[in-house]
């Protein structure tokens, strides 16, 4: 089979049709933008809101607003640079951490209930292209967003 832009379009389309349905099935605690973010924290921090911004391609205002909403529903702990006192250090608190935890079973139960009942050549196919799309993700440095929102 040939790649072309019309598969390249076909996935594209698919890919984000089956994120949005994951999202909504997490649930409304968190907006994308924020579980993004805080799954970004969980998995990279601490990390100073700088670095949030960088690694999320955000710039420096939205993360800050990010940021006070994280902290203000006591997901994410900002504290004092040690060693700027100008700055702050970003980290997960328990909850923020347990949040993602129920958000990714959420999702990872509605995923699990579709792909029950496919025949197994279906599930093998599945799993060849969860491969392919791994190493892809893996090979390109510039998916840093994605694959933090994937872990939201």
């Amino acid at each position: 089979m040939a790649v072309t832009p019309e598969l390249a379009a076909r996935l594209r389309l698919t890919i984000a049709r089956v994120a949005r349905r994951l999202r909504q099935e997490a649930g409304t605690d968190l907006g994308p933008a924020q579980s993004s973010a805080l799954a970004t924290i969980e998995r990279h921090g601490p990390l100073a809101p700088s670095e949030l911004a960088q690694r999320e391609r955000i710039k420096r205002p939205t993360a800050t607003r990010l940021l006070g909403s994280l902290v203000e529903l006591g997901l994410v702990d900002r504290v004092p640079d040690p060693t700027d006192g100008r700055g702050s250090i970003l980290t997960a608190t328990p909850q923020g951490r347990a949040l993602l935890r129920r958000l990714r079973a959420r999702k990872t139960a509605y995923l699990a209930q579709q792909l029950r009942d496919l025949p197994p050549s279906d599930a093998a196919a599945l799993a060849r292209v969860a491969e392919v799309l791994e190493r892809m993700l893996e090979e390109d440095p510039t998916i840093e967003r994605a694959i933090a929102w994937e872990g939201a």
